[in-house]
């Protein structure tokens, strides 16, 4: 620790530097853990003031050292057993890579932001964060899969605080040649450049990669001296600019990506966009397709039935749309390539009969051109199809073709080093080989309670050790006094229960949900048995109530009572959630319900055995259960957002008072006792929920055998025999467009009393249907039934397939002639008011994504 305050105290930047190559000398030949934790705490410390990376110089320090240890066998022998682990995880076929894959197969997964490590800054929050442990899952499962996203020179904004509290931003520059990058080249040796026609000038981007274990991360760069003054500047920022540039940036992912991964020999079987900001892949998709010999039509079947798409959010803003007037230049300029009119193109992007002038929505063009579309929890797959189902009109909500995959987190990322050591003690040392195996589940329950308590307390203590360092550090930039520097070395109690609260600053979040009764806020935070907050979070630069609700939280730090119990950590980055969720007793989460897409926070806090206390919403709606966690509320909605925060504010206190805050204190009832016993049990709980339901490699499992392999055995199928099951569906597709108007179907006839049936009681339904030049074969007729609601419609609906039993003309004469019987046998199941009616589709499933679809109901 004394080399530690002698490195913060050192007067500049290179002085740290020199300082830290003497001690890289004097540690290389006694390296130990405490070694390794004090470099990288001063890693952490250079990098968040300099942007420096102190690993990259440790070769030129140590030459000598090196020279020497080249002649010591034993440790040649020791880093020939490192390089062949490095390789077998980065360079060989993974053990539970699936058979179905083959040589050349390709996976292309797109991005706007991937959060692999803080040290490569190109994420801005929980998209990013997903993201990277979505790769370093599928690089463990040894998935065919390349990543491509945006290289930002500036990333997303730096956060500080005046002396307000009032969130500021600085866009300090990435020093790209001390990134782990590496430009991609062409076969001839010359850097690799991609272009993309734009109006007035073609946009230009280098390619480079960062290797993420087995996975690639192919990165655009707009800044070269190709690219006039302002598109230089469409990779400077995450999420900045203006309009404009988002739209640059969204063409230079989706279209510009596409193309990189063409230059460099790869050919994607299947897309998957990760949110909309890609969604343009489509047409640079079509291009290709029909650049190789393909018709349009044709290439549209190949292209729906291989993307893949992922919609994150359920807040309308956060689904990108654009002017016409804005997007038509840019269409312009691609369209003569594609074969087809701007307009055409434009449509692709709005519902069905949209006006000429409505916006180009990339969700919209997404879901149209995917066949496989998810939401991240199963409650948010409930609410995206409860908000796109315009898209399909007269078709049921529960049947939009959106489903749900659960988010899930990188386990080895996220868990302390302290249960680090327990997972490989009572789970075996390759346990991090197969996150998620539920035969682990056994030996999480055989860890000792008092060996995890213990394992947790350190955590927690380092944990108020760094947010001491934060605390002190932030006070030096804002000039503070002795006093106040002084009072921040003792910030926080290792004893005391801990409650994190970290996470975007959006106003459906509600951090400010704890300040709504401030006086029992303050209560809880002085009792006997109290506890101290951790709030930590940026809003965005635009967000003023976002910053409005941090400035708030700091005014309240600031009571003189209470400034030692709670504190805002400025600049949330990676680096800091670590050290938050593998230290923290509580986590917690008061979103406004229905507005968490999923949420992963929460998720690697519990692995780490904090108690998650929580609305029910996002990936805690179907997680909760009373041995793991707390719920706030019991999955109530509200229309009035003033009454509803009173309401769950003091349900949040009671719940703090009554139920979380004894439960922690139990052991002070009994001295002897190594940590509350009630309180363990439900760590082990929450660890076990966490370690298989919500694992990354449950989840890239679910996308691979949900999704890819399905997708990619598609892809085979359809470009087979020079596209002959391709080219079928576009035949039939446009024999479904010509013919369906054709079609109607009469009234449901029950062929019983229904007045008299009781539960048991079985009778036939038979509706007449008109399928003009149609076969019976080529459609599903169903009986659509269920309990009817107060106004006569039918809830929860369920469907009986009906079959041709005969032809006729003396069926209904407003159906005309040549009208078919479909008929079904209906089984009274339970009691109640029920309803049915009768409906048609084309037979199998081949085109459910279709926008607006083929879907006819019985008049």
């Amino acid at each position: 620790m004394q080399a530690l305050q002698l490195f913060t105290i050192a007067p500049a930047v290179p002085e740290k530097i020199r300082f830290l190559e003497a001690l890289a000398r004097n540690l290389w030949w006694s390296w130990n853990a405490d070694a390794t934790e004090l470099f990288r705490r001063i890693n952490r410390e250079l990098w968040k003031e300099t942007k420096f990376n102190p690993v990259l110089f440790l070769s030129r320090v140590a030459q000598d050292q090196l020279t020497a240890l080249a002649t010591d066998e034993s440790f040649m022998t020791h880093l020939g057993r490192v390089r062949q682990a490095f390789e077998k995880e980065t360079l060989q076929p993974a053990d539970t890579r699936s058979p179905v894959y083959a040589p050349g197969d390709c996976i292309a997964y797109f991005c706007a932001e991937f959060g692999v490590h803080e040290s490569l800054p190109l994420f801005a929050g929980g998209l990013g964060a997903l993201a990277g442990d979505h790769l370093k899952a599928a690089s463990n499962m040894g998935l065919p899969l390349v990543a491509v996203g945006l290289l930002y020179r500036q990333g997303y904004f730096r956060q500080y605080l005046n002396n307000d509290g009032w969130q500021q931003e600085t866009y300090p520059e990435n020093e790209i040649h001390n990134l782990p990058l590496e430009r991609v080249l062409k076969p001839d040796g010359n850097p690799l450049t991609v272009h993309i026609p734009a109006p007035g000038h073609a946009l230009h981007a280098a390619v480079w990669k960062v290797q993420v274990g087995r996975i690639p991360i192919i990165l655009l760069d707009s800044n070269i001296p190709d690219n006039p003054p302002d598109w230089r500047d469409v990779t400077c920022q995450l999420y900045g600019g203006d309009h404009r540039t988002r739209l640059l940036q969204e063409i230079l992912l989706g279209i510009g990506g596409l193309r990189a991964l063409y230059e460099m020999g790869l050919e994607p079987q299947v897309c998957h966009m990760n949110e909309g900001h890609s969604a343009f892949i489509s047409l640079e998709r079509l291009a290709r397709l029909m650049g190789n010999g393909l018709d349009k039509k044709t290439a549209m079947e190949i292209i729906v039935r291989t993307n893949v798409f992922t919609t994150h959010t359920p807040v309308a803003a956060g689904h990108d749309e654009f002017h016409v007037d804005m997007l038509r230049p840019f269409f312009e300029a691609l369209h003569e390539s594609l074969h087809t009119t701007v307009d055409d193109l434009l449509s692709l992007g709005r519902e069905a009969h949209a006006a000429d002038s409505a916006p180009v929505s990339m969700t919209v063009l997404a879901l149209r051109l995917s066949q496989y579309c998810n939401g991240v929890s199963r409650l948010h797959g409930a609410v995206a199809r409860r908000m796109w189902m315009h898209l399909w009109p007269g078709r049921p909500e529960d049947e939009i073709p959106i489903t749900s995959i659960t988010n899930g987190v990188h386990t080895p990322s996220w868990l302390s080093p302290e249960n680090t050591l327990l997972f490989n003690r009572y789970l075996g040392p390759q346990w991090h080989t197969k996150p998620g195996d539920a035969a682990m589940l056994e030996r999480i329950d055989q860890i000792p309670d008092e060996e995890l308590w213990r394992a947790h307390e350190l955590s927690r203590s380092c944990l108020i050790r760094e947010c001491r360092e934060w605390m002190t550090r932030q006070m030096h930039r804002r000039n503070a006094g002795k006093a106040e520097l002084e009072a921040a070395k003792s910030v926080l109690d290792p004893a005391i229960l801990t409650i994190g609260f970290a996470r975007r600053f959006a106003t459906y979040k509600r951090a400010g949900l704890f300040l709504h009764d401030a006086a029992r806020f303050e209560a809880l935070l002085t009792g006997e048995t109290p506890i101290q907050v951790i709030f930590a979070g940026k809003a965005h630069p635009r967000d003023n109530e976002g910053k409005e609700i941090i400035r708030q939280i700091v005014h309240f730090s600031h009571r003189a009572q209470v400034r030692h119990r709670i504190i805002f950590i400025e600049d949330y980055d990676i680096d800091v959630a670590r050290f938050l969720v593998q230290g923290v007793d509580v986590w917690l989460n008061t979103p406004r319900r229905l507005l968490e897409a999923s949420g992963t926070s929460g998720m690697k806090a519990a692995i780490n055995g904090a108690l998650n206390v929580s609305i029910l919403d996002g990936w805690w709606d179907e997680a909760y259960a009373p041995e793991r966690g707390w719920s706030i509320g019991r999955r109530e909605e509200y229309q009035d957002a003033g009454y509803q925060d009173a309401v769950e504010s003091q349900v949040l206190y009671n719940l703090l008072e009554s139920e979380v805050i004894p439960c922690f204190y139990t052991r002070l009832n009994d001295p002897a006792q190594a940590g509350p016993a009630p309180w363990v049990k439900m760590m082990k709980a929450a660890i076990k929920m966490a370690f298989v339901s919500f694992s990354s490699h449950r989840m890239v499992r679910e996308y691979e055998e949900r999704f890819y392999i399905p997708a990619l055995q598609r892809s085979r199928a359809l470009r087979a025999d020079n596209a002959a099951e391709a080219h079928a569906l576009v035949k039939q597709h446009a024999r479904l467009a010509r013919l369906w108007p054709q079609i109607r179907a009469g009234r449901p006839v029950a062929q019983a009393e229904l007045g008299r049936l009781r539960m048991g009681d079985a009778f036939t339904v038979t509706v007449p249907v008109r399928l003009g030049e149609l076969h019976p074969e080529e459609v599903a007729v169903e009986l659509y039934y269920g309990q009817l609601n107060m106004k006569g419609a039918i809830t929860a609906g369920h469907r009986q397939p009906m079959t041709a039993s005969r032809k006729t003309d003396d069926g209904l004469p407003e159906l005309g002639q040549g009208q078919h019987i479909f008929e079904c046998r209906l089984e009274c199941r339970t009691t109640g008011r029920y309803g049915f009616t009768a409906r048609i589709m084309p037979h199998g499933d081949a085109w459910t994504q279709t926008l607006p679809g083929f879907l006819t109901w019985a008049e």
